[in-house]
């Protein structure tokens, strides 16, 4: 399944016209120990840019924006009682919300895998 990136170190995992969604294994450790994840409502109608999600860490709460527009089917409600998973596993079992794509246009000009390093490593 192709994965994408933001320059916001959000990540999205698309799968037909599903797209999971969670931040990179960057953000995690910019942000410290995560304390507490404010997911989305099953429901919620995103657009690319909102901010649906927040993640709370002992250094401060940061916003998770939408990569793409669309419908989040599903949250992951592991991380009401493990929101540490975000740091230990922040790119498989610590995504975030699951979203159906309105426009997958919307996924090009984002970064592969490759771009993203490149990016990181530019910061």
């Amino acid at each position: 399944m192709p994965r994408y990136f933001t320059q916001d170190h959000e990540w999205i995992e698309v799968d037909g016209d599903t797209g999971t969604v969670g931040i990179t294994d960057y953000a995690q450790g910019q942000l410290g120990d995560i304390t507490y994840v404010d997911l989305p409502e099953v429901g919620a109608v995103l657009k690319r840019g909102d901010a649906p999600c927040v993640v709370d860490s002992v250094k401060a709460a940061s916003d998770v924006y939408a990569p793409v527009s669309g419908t989040v089917t599903d949250v992951n409600e592991a991380l009401g009682d493990e929101p540490e998973l975000v740091n230990t596993d922040p790119e498989t079992g610590g995504w975030l919300f699951r979203v159906t794509l309105a426009d997958a246009g919307e996924l090009d000009g984002m970064m592969d895998q490759a771009a993203y390093n490149a990016y990181v490593a530019g910061l």
